[in-house]
């Protein structure tokens, strides 16, 4: 009887275990993914005359600018300079929202991860680790 219920409970774990398992190799391809779609994340955006061109990654880190022969006309260089600076910022934002998108795609809804990503603040990324060691739910 009791080398039944042995083989019943090892079943069973070993079920359970298969499981997780299988759950664990499904989050470790999407984690890969989403690396390799987070690494290849270019966004571009123009100044309103079309001036300035600013690529960034994921980031917002600046990965390129080009500048229109035009602006050799104006001969404004803080205006050119407000005009980069502007440009570079709004590509930024724009690839921190397309980040935030993606990443979305990846994390359950209200995962500290996803509010790290949204707002860079570790506290929303360790709040629910904390949460864990204090033994709340």
């Amino acid at each position: 009887m009791a080398e039944s219920v042995d083989r019943d409970a090892n079943r069973a774990l070993r079920a359970r275990f298969d499981e997780v398992y299988g759950q664990y190799q499904r989050l470790r391809s999407d984690l890969d993914e989403l690396q390799a779609r987070v690494t290849e994340l270019r966004i571009t955006r123009r100044s309103d005359d079309g001036q300035v061109t600013a690529t960034v990654g994921a980031r917002g880190e600046l990965i390129s600018v080009e500048l229109s022969p035009t602006v050799y006309r104006d001969r404004d260089a803080a205006g050119l300079g407000r005009k980069i600076t502007e440009t570079v910022h709004r590509a930024s934002t724009a690839a921190v929202a397309a980040t935030e998108e993606l990443v979305a795609g990846y994390l359950p809804a209200g995962s500290g991860s996803l509010d790290f990503v949204r707002t860079g603040d570790f506290g929303a990324l360790l709040g629910r680790a904390d949460a864990a060691l204090r033994g709340e739910r």
